[in-house]
């Protein structure tokens, strides 16, 4: 057996990299990033990710490439997908599909802090990039990202203290998982 597969979605600097993280290590599972792929091409071309966004939303193939990794990855099996598309590229293929959410100003405080920037700097530049992509998705895939319906399980990272939220997300993967299979 390839082992499950799981999504982890959400805006950008909601923790979805620390929960995935936190998912593949505790279920034995392997870690793919979406998100990282796509900062590493924004600094093979030198560009800002608010640029190469732009830059995706008039080339398709930018966007197909990092999705049908996903979707491979997914086909293997025995991972934890860190991508906003995930859930949709994976589809049946996910066993679970989870959302992580945040406060706008833990968001932007955690991008700050992440890329070095001021958190104005942060906030101005990620709500920037999400516009561009929410309409790419839309144009290229009709996708909603708004639309939260895909997923099985929701959660506000901005509630507990990190430590606190691992635990309340694997616990409730693994319930999930658990309960899926008895069925």
């Amino acid at each position: 057996m390839k082992g499950p597969v799981i999504t982890v979605g959400g805006p950008h600097g909601t923790g979805k990299s620390t929960y995935a993280s936190a998912l593949a290590t505790a279920l034995g599972l392997r870690y793919v990033c979406a998100g990282e792929l796509f900062r590493e091409l924004a600094k093979e071309k030198k560009l800002s990710l608010e640029k190469l966004s732009e830059l995706a939303a008039k080339d398709p193939a930018i966007d197909k490439m990092i999705d049908e990794r996903t979707k491979g990855e997914a086909k293997d099996g025995g991972v934890v997908i860190d991508a906003q598309l995930g859930a949709w590229m994976a589809r049946d293929l996910a066993d679970v599909k989870v959302f992580i959410q945040a406060p706008d100003r833990v968001r932007f405080k955690r991008i700050a802090e992440r890329d070095r920037i001021s958190v104005a700097s942060a906030r101005r530049e990620t709500l920037a990039r999400e516009e561009i992509q929410k309409r790419r998705y839309k144009k290229y895939y009709g996708i909603n990202v708004d639309d939260l319906s895909i997923y099985d399980l929701k959660f506000n990272a901005g509630l507990f203290p990190l430590e606190k939220m691992k635990k309340i997300v694997i616990d409730n993967v693994r319930n999930f998982l658990a309960k899926k299979s008895v069925k």
